[in-house]
């Protein structure tokens, strides 16, 4: 494999440092492969140069700002050359957001470059701007202050903090592509709690993420021990634990969704982590469906539909892709499904089917939520409810991943179906064949011969 800061000590001309997150993370002992290097001069001879000896391909990122990208798709890394911002490797350092992204590293060899001692706040495990205006210059560094301290584990000091929050507002005229590749981040982060709580205390999550923060303070039933917006928390928190450690919940089922749960999804995130924004929107809708009875109980009567809609356009709104925000709204939408079967447990054959191709194609990661949901639901008969929930999940689980590995079929094609029975290719043929795929999953209808039988009674009854 190549290293791509290797050869460019070799082609480099003297003018020329390693900066910013690769070179903090190289610091910190954090594996990299992206790097950014400034040049005191024009990139792309450099990049060019380095194109060549590591056999890797260059082109101009931005002709505006006269960045060039270096990418080796063969051993996986990237490299950003970038006109020096000023006229000393000092001042271009002076503009950079936070110390610990403000050092830099000659790459042919030598001191350090630190003039804002990053190396001392890298050691505190400390996040501090550069200075008072970094805010103000680029207002996503708000965003940034936060994933980075999910990322690294790191402490804002209450300066910066006090900075973020007073320009958080501006965070309004960012584009929602960098809002969400941020929001994104944080979300995906070891400590996705800590970096969405911080969201929170500098303001962010108000201008962003508005409908998060309407969930504070609603207040819910008795079966539940918490406001919806600290029981979103701890769904989210529920949802990180299935991810480590899913066999206390789920028993003999945590190896098959730990491995399905570890495929891409969209976005650059993994099925796991796209569920952390299902445990984050699942009850978004609480706030407009939320009624008191007569009697006193707090209802959300149709929390999950008109969450589907409000998680989508939320989604939407901030450039995420389709597939996420169908995902998501999905997860909204079923969330509560399998909480209802527990009253008809045991689940019969049909049952199970109606439940697996309702939930279609969430089925496996739906089941998840649902669990996480119930874990951080602690109020009135939580602990039997729980037990009596995870037993059921368990068995849906398998049903599920059974499913995904081989989906019900019909008996027979519907070309087949239609000679059978003498009518024409239509929705009729269409709602008869769905009706024997749930017949044959049920174990009612084997054989082909069986299937046109059953055809005729349905096209006869009109389906009943």
């Amino acid at each position: 494999m190549v290293d791509p800061i290797a050869v460019l000590a070799m082609v480099a001309p003297g003018g020329a440092w390693l900066v910013g997150g690769a070179l903090r993370d190289r610091l910190l002992g954090r594996p990299t492969s992206d790097y950014d290097v400034v040049v005191a001069g024009p990139p792309e001879p450099l990049a060019q140069a380095l194109a060549r000896e590591a056999r890797a391909y260059a082109f101009a990122l931005s002709e505006e700002f006269g960045v060039w990208r270096v990418v080796s798709r063969r051993d996986g890394w990237q490299v950003d050359v970038l006109p020096l911002d000023g006229v000393t490797i000092e001042a271009d350092l002076a503009r950079r957001d936070f110390t610990v992204n403000a050092i830099a590293e000659p790459v042919h060899g030598g001191e350090l470059v630190d003039p804002f001692d990053g190396l001392r706040d890298l050691t505190g495990r400390r996040l501090r701007m550069v200075s008072p205006d970094v805010f103000e210059r680029d207002p996503l560094r708000t965003m940034r202050l936060a994933r980075l301290a999910s990322e690294l584990g790191f402490t804002a000091d209450p300066a910066t903090v006090a900075a973020a929050a007073s320009g958080a507002e501006a965070l309004a005229s960012v584009a929602p592509e960098r809002v969400f590749t941020e929001l994104r981040r944080i979300v995906a982060s070891d400590r996705a709690l800590d970096g969405l709580e911080l969201m929170g205390a500098v303001g962010a999550t108000a201008v962003v993420l508005p409908e998060l923060t309407n969930l504070r303070g609603v207040e819910q039933s008795q079966y539940h021990h918490l406001d919806v917006y600290e029981h979103t928390r701890a769904v989210l928190a529920e949802v990180i634990t299935l991810e480590r450690d899913p066999e206390q919940a789920l028993g003999e089922q945590a190896e098959p969704l730990s491995r399905f749960l570890a495929q891409p999804l969209a976005d650059d995130l993994s099925r796991s982590q796209a569920l952390r924004f299902g445990a984050l929107m699942h009850d978004i809708a609480k706030p407009l469906t939320r009624s008191v009875t007569p009697e006193g109980r707090v209802t959300f009567i149709g929390h999950d539909q008109a969450g589907a809609e409000l998680a989508m356009a939320v989604l939407g709104r901030l450039r995420a892709s389709e597939r996420l925000s169908q995902y998501v709204g999905a997860l909204a939408r079923h969330h509560l499904r399998l909480g209802f079967l527990v009253h008809q447990a045991p689940l019969d054959r049909r049952t199970i089917y109606r439940y697996l191709n309702a939930t279609a194609p969430v089925q496996a990661d739906v089941i998840a939520l649902s669990v996480a949901d119930r874990l951080a639901t602690r109020g009135t008969g939580s602990e039997r409810a729980i037990t009596r929930h995870l037993e059921l999940a368990r068995q849906l689980l398998g049903q599920a991943f059974a499913w995904l590995a081989d989906p019900p079929r019909p008996p027979l094609r519907g070309d087949e179906l239609a000679r059978a029975l003498g009518i024409g290719p239509g929705p009729e043929i269409g709602r008869i064949l769905g009706q024997l795929q749930e017949d044959s999953f049920a174990g009612e209808v084997e054989t082909p011969e069986q299937a046109v039988e059953r055809a005729r009674e349905l096209l006869a009854t009109g389906g009943r």
